[in-house]
């Protein structure tokens, strides 16, 4: 992998996001359990995953380095954010 600027950094993980997101179907939402928010990721803040029907998933965390769990904006007016908890 030879990615130099800004746009090929862009275009990789666009590319590799959307292998992994689009066509899928959400299947179940629901909170981190706080037992696995403390024992698996040692967090305080639990994130909501987003379950798909290939077994797949995907939850926020506040950084690159999974310090903690993380919200999500959407674009909903009466759920601006999807908070942790």
């Amino acid at each position: 992998m030879d990615i130099k600027t800004p746009e090929e950094i862009e275009k990789y993980w666009t590319d590799k996001i959307k292998k992994q997101l689009v066509g899928r179907t959400i299947t179940s939402v629901q909170y981190l359990s706080r037992e696995d928010a403390r024992e698996d990721w040692d967090w305080s803040d639990r994130s909501l995953i987003i379950m798909f029907d290939d077994n797949s998933w995907i939850m926020p965390m506040s950084d690159d380095e999974g310090n903690n769990g993380g919200a999500l904006a959407t674009s909903e007016r009466e759920l601006l954010t999807i908070p942790v908890i």
